[in-house]
C-alpha cells in the first residue's frame, strides 16, 4: 500500500530541519570560542632559532676556492 506524504510532514520536516541546522550551528560557535580561548591561555613557545646551514660545497659564480670550513675556538 502507498502511501503520500501530507503538508503536514513537509511543514514539521522543514521546522526540524531549520532546528537542526541551527542547533548545529550553535555548537560549533561554542566549540571555537573555546578553542580560541584556549590557544590564548596557552604559554608562547618561542620558535626554535634557525643554524645557519654550512655554506655549500659548490663555488659560486667568479669564485675559484672552496670556502675553508674552520674548526670554532671557544673564547
Amino acid at each position: 500500500m502507498r502511501t503520500t506524504l501530507t503538508p503536514e510532514f513537509y511543514e514539521l520536516f522543514a521546522v526540524l530541519l531549520v532546528a537542526a541546522v541551527a542547533v548545529t550551528i550553535v555548537v560549533v560557535a561554542v566549540a571555537d570560542s573555546f578553542l580560541v580561548k584556549l590557544l590564548h591561555r596557552m604559554p608562547h613557545r618561542p620558535r626554535p632559532i634557525a643554524r645557519p646551514t654550512a655554506p655549500p660545497d659548490v663555488p659560486r659564480e667568479g669564485r675559484t676556492a672552496l670556502p675553508v670550513r674552520r674548526t670554532p675556538v671557544p673564547r
